[in-house]
């Protein structure tokens, strides 16, 4: 077996591609949770620089750029290129989010791995929402709500089952098909857990403990007067400017931790608390970075409802994409080949 450095610099010059199967095979929800956790304490800290995102909209969806460095083993830049269109698998038969992780090595720019971004948002992205729960939900939790039964809602459930001992599953879906594949497939991975398939989304909602969010609506899907005291709410689903699925009043009555807030305030749920009038920025309690690192207090009773504004961010791409790119060099993974032309 060679050592990372040897096979490194074997490979110098070269690009490794990594296809969505290798990124899977690669990269676990509990060490995805653990890098992502570091890389929101690296930023609270001040050890790294904050992340980037750019947009592109067109009729029918558009492209997120986010990039972001850090220090790891070694010094990467990470790029990740998205587009995102909610109609793709009811119109085309294709994804809703399609692109491309870039990895680069911050010391001299080489492009060192080009990897599939649909396995990378969707894993990251859950394990940002099983951190947040780790910090935010009552340690008591035992109930909680699926909202949107694809990828992003199995994996979610899946990152706050390694923190929470959670007894009950409700799951909605404007899609009965989709509630009731994700319900067989919770059945099968964990028999211990009691699945409910709700009839409304109010009538779950006000009997879980923690709420996930995890859908492309553009209207809200939950209000102030669904949700009872002490509840978690990880909003995973806003991710651009147009989407929304928390009521501006709900969060204007609840403690909110961003993943970023310059990007919540422009893309997240809080966007639209603060355009509608409900909210300042001053009303964000926290990042999740600073709860992380101890810098501010996460929950301090068992009665205050939290919000956490997911919106994501390019150190979660980083912290993921540098496992995948380090494992898939030891592990021989992938396909590697020379994008500069040779004499």
């Amino acid at each position: 077996m060679w050592r990372l450095g040897e096979l490194t610099e074997a490979l110098m010059g070269n690009t490794l591609i990594l296809s969505q199967v290798d990124v899977h095979s690669l990269l676990t929800i509990e060490e995805c949770m653990t890098a992502v956790e570091n890389a929101f304490r690296t930023l609270a800290e001040g050890k790294t620089q904050p992340p980037k995102v750019l947009g592109l909209h067109v009729q029918e969806g558009g492209l997120h750029i986010k990039a972001g460095v850090m220090q790891l083993n070694r010094y990467y830049i990470v790029a990740k290129l998205n587009s995102n269109f909610p109609a793709n698998p009811a119109r085309h038969h294709l994804p809703t989010i399609q692109g491309v992780v870039t990895v680069f090595d911050a010391d001299n720019g080489e492009l060192l791995a080009l990897m599939d971004s649909i396995a990378i948002t969707i894993i990251r992205t859950g394990a940002a929402t099983g951190v947040a729960a780790k910090h935010l939900a009552r340690t008591n939790a035992e109930s909680i709500t699926i909202c949107g039964c694809g990828n992003q809602g199995l994996i979610s459930l899946q990152a706050i089952l390694s923190v929470r001992k959670l007894i009950r599953v409700f799951l909605y879906d404007t899609n009965a098909r989709q509630m009731q594949a994700l319900s067989d497939e919770v059945s099968s991975l964990y028999p211990q857990l009691e699945i409910i398939q709700a009839d409304t989304l109010r009538s779950a909602v006000k009997k879980s403990d923690i709420v996930v969010t995890c859908t492309p609506s553009t209207l809200p899907l939950i209000d102030l007067e669904d949700v009872s005291p002490g509840t978690f709410i990880a909003a995973v689903g806003a991710d651009s400017e147009h989407k929304n699925e928390i009521h501006p009043r709900l969060v204007a009555a609840s403690k909110v931790v961003t993943d970023l807030t310059v990007q919540s305030a422009a893309i997240g749920d809080l966007h639209h608390a603060i355009k509608k009038g409900f909210v300042a920025l001053s009303h964000v309690h926290a990042e999740l970075g600073e709860v992380v690192a101890g810098k501010k207090p996460g929950r301090t009773n068992d009665e205050e409802v939290i919000i956490f504004d997911s919106t994501g961010t390019a150190l979660q791409d980083v912290a993921a994409a540098s496992i995948v790119y380090e494992r898939a060099l030891a592990k021989k993974f992938g396909t590697s080949f020379n994008l500069v032309s040779q004499a």
